[in-house]
């Protein structure tokens, strides 16, 4: 009997690559010892093909590059104020907005317009890496969804300085220059006055952005645009100068060298202006300067204007202390400490609008003399003295009271004072009894110091240093109107024997 068999492990045998499989005949009687066995050569397997792999790498490559490049690029369809970015890096977006729109063309047209300017030569500009960022941010390649979009817009910036001198260099004919508004002295008013301004002509450089912007918006490379005129300011408006006008004219009104409030030096107004000298400064403003060279001369005559020596007081007083007039009121003297310096420090302060210099005084105090005055009538003398300090400073024969109508002693007050009055009353006979009434008319200088009793005038007899009078202590006018003005209301009387 024959047997088919396999040989051990050659199920385990096969390899890529491919090793045969072998297959043993044996022949064998079942009485027989076994014979030497031979091993013959299997047929070999075929190979495995695999092509998927050669076919996949380069497909799976080109996948791959698709999906990276999906993920930096802008997606197909995408628009930016007519300007095609699909399929760009923002990058080189950014690149394409920016050439694109610096070549976008203003074609001037109207009278006096005949030019044309690019967005680069106007000064015009747009944020084309912004843009170019937010086409890619709204509307990536990878997001299907956003392909094939509506064109986005792009706002146009202008600089309207560099505008404004490209326009006025290509169409010169379009402008007329503004006039800037002045200062000066007007010698008649002696103060200083504006000149108005005057505004100029010229082309409105918002509507020439605003072309732009259309023009850039339609995809156009060139735009017509109808000249639009609008007014050109002055750098230096009459707002300005009128302001100027006001502190300069305000330094005028309070120029001089001052001792507190007191303007010691005035400084005549066309002087001043002599002094002061106005420029145009930066940004249609003006600057003030003075010359320091100029004020130097009054400062070297400030002491001779400014010194004084002080007045010394005089105050009368009675014979307790208290004061009872002032004739001479005291004056504090003084006198300038240094003029170094003070001719540049008044030139910086005109030239920041104050006029007002204090000058650097020393004070010198006055003295006060107190004088205690005092009228002292001797009866049994029929003298008047006067006296300061307990000093006899004048005196003078008087008629006091005769007879039944003494003039009384004792110590009294200044009372009541007049300049003149008709003085009335009672004769008496020598017992007291009143006989009569007397009325003297024009009576002067009266000063009272006991009731009825009285310092004046007398004008209808001359027996002085004899008693004559109703009580009175007379004398001749002259001296009346002495003692009127010497002793003030509240001065001493003492009257005695």
């Amino acid at each position: 009997m024959t047997d088919l068999a396999t040989r051990p492990g050659a199920d385990d045998a096969s390899t890529e690559g491919g090793d045969a499989d072998t297959t043993a005949v044996i022949a064998e009687s079942a009485d027989a010892a076994a014979p030497a066995v031979e091993w013959a050569p299997a047929e070999p397997a075929p190979k495995k093909r695999r092509l998927w792999l050669w076919i996949g790498v380069p497909a799976g490559l080109a996948v791959a590059g698709l999906v990276a490049s999906s993920l930096i690029l802008i997606a197909p369809g995408t628009a930016v104020a007519g300007v095609p970015v699909g399929g760009l890096t923002a990058g080189a977006a950014a690149d394409a907005l920016a050439s694109r729109f610096a070549a976008t063309t203003i074609v001037l047209s109207g009278e006096g317009g005949d030019a044309e300017l690019t967005a680069a030569d106007l000064s015009a500009s747009i944020d084309a890496r912004s843009l170019a960022d937010e086409a890619f941010a709204d509307h990536p390649m990878w997001n299907v969804g956003a392909w094939n979009a509506d064109p986005a817009d792009a706002v146009v910036s202008i600089d309207p300085a560099k505008a404004t001198a490209a326009l006025r260099k290509a169409a010169p004919g379009l402008y007329a220059d503004p006039v800037d508004a002045a200062v000066s002295f007007d010698p008649a008013t002696a103060s200083y006055v504006t000149t108005p301004s005057v505004e100029g002509i010229g082309v409105d450089v918002e509507a020439v952005r605003a072309a732009l912007q259309r023009a850039f918006a339609a995809g156009e490379s060139s735009v017509e645009f109808d000249v639009v005129q609008a007014p050109v300011a002055p750098e230096t408006p009459t707002a300005v100068a009128d302001a100027t006008v006001a502190t300069l004219n305000k330094i005028l009104d309070s120029a001089g060298f001052y001792v507190g409030t007191e303007r010691t030096v005035p400084i005549d107004r066309a002087t001043a202006a002599s002094w002061i000298t106005v420029s145009p400064a930066e940004h249609g403003t003006f600057e003030i300067t003075a010359d320091a060279s100029k004020i130097q001369p009054v400062v070297d005559g400030l002491p001779g204007a400014v010194d004084r020596a002080p007045v010394d007081s005089t105050v009368i007083t009675n014979a307790s202390g208290s004061v009872l007039s002032t004739p001479t009121v005291g004056v504090t003297g003084r006198t300038l400490e240094s003029t170094a310096g003070i001719a540049n420090a008044y030139a910086k302060q005109l030239a920041e609008g104050t006029g007002v210099f204090q000058l650097p005084v020393k004070e010198v105090a006055f003295a006060t003399t107190s004088l205690a005055r005092l009228l002292e009538v001797d009866l049994s003398e029929q003298r008047l003295y006067l006296k300061e300090n307990g000093n006899v400073v004048d005196s003078w024969p008087i008629s006091s009271g005769v007879g039944n109508t003494p003039t009384y002693t004792g110590h009294y007050t200044i009372g009541y004072k007049t300049t003149v009055q008709t003085m009335s009353g009672y004769n008496r006979d020598a017992e007291g009894n009143i006989t009569g009434t007397y009325s003297t008319p024009n009576v002067k200088w009266p000063m009272y110091f006991n009731g009825g009793q009285a310092f004046h005038g007398v004008y209808w007899h001359n027996n002085f240093g004899n008693r004559m009078s109703h009580g009175c202590v007379g004398m001749p006018e002259w001296r009346a109107k002495q003692i009127y003005d010497w002793a003030p209301k509240g001065a001493d009387v003492w009257i005695h024997q």
